[in-house]
């Protein structure tokens, strides 16, 4: 698979069912599980004894960074969206839960379930963000609660990436693989 690397004894255990863009990285010791996928640019650089583990079903989008400190692992949870660019630190993220385009979670931060962490938002090291909140600012601060409306929006997001992820499996190549692609 493009984009997956060993790094010394650190092997990456990638589910069947995801899928990796071609230029990111998946490095070390990374655990991928069922449909999750790691989009365009994104890199996920486990260098430490602790893991990086991306649940079923969780989309890391273009651009984003994730990394773990020794003794500080990253666990993200079921159904997540990381958005572009977005930056993840050795925390936790709970299941169902958005992090905006560009945001930061830092170190120890626990981000609980149906969340949403707006774009740019910063959640500093051993902030615990309650679940169902709506958090924006830097530092990022709990503005409300979500609706039961939003909570179920976040599931179809993610949904939505499960799906594109298989239609990138079957669909995506090389324009120069392709020679029903005509050239100028």
């Amino acid at each position: 698979m493009k984009g997956v690397y060993t790094l010394g004894s650190y092997m990456p255990k990638i589910a069947a069912s995801c899928w990796v863009a071609p230029n990111a990285a998946v490095v070390g010791n990374v655990i991928m599980k069922e449909q999750s996928s790691v989009w365009f640019s994104a890199t996920i650089r486990g260098d430490n004894p602790e893991p990086i583990t991306i649940g079923d079903r969780t989309n890391v989008q273009d651009g984003a960074v994730l990394h773990a400190d020794a003794g500080v692992p990253l666990t993200i949870g079921t159904g997540v969206t990381i958005g572009h660019q977005a930056m993840l630190h050795g925390c936790t993220i709970g299941d169902n839960s958005l992090i905006g385009i560009g945001a930061t979670v830092l170190n120890k931060s626990v981000v609980g379930k149906n969340c949403v962490i707006g774009a740019h938002a910063l959640i500093p090291e051993n902030k615990n963000i309650p679940d169902g909140s709506l958090v924006v600012g830097s530092p990022g601060k709990v503005v409300r609660q979500l609706s039961e409306e939003q909570i179920d929006a976040l599931k179809a997001g993610a949904e939505h990436y499960v799906n594109n992820q298989e239609w990138y499996k079957e669909s995506l190549k090389l324009v120069e693989d392709d020679p029903a692609i005509s050239k100028l």
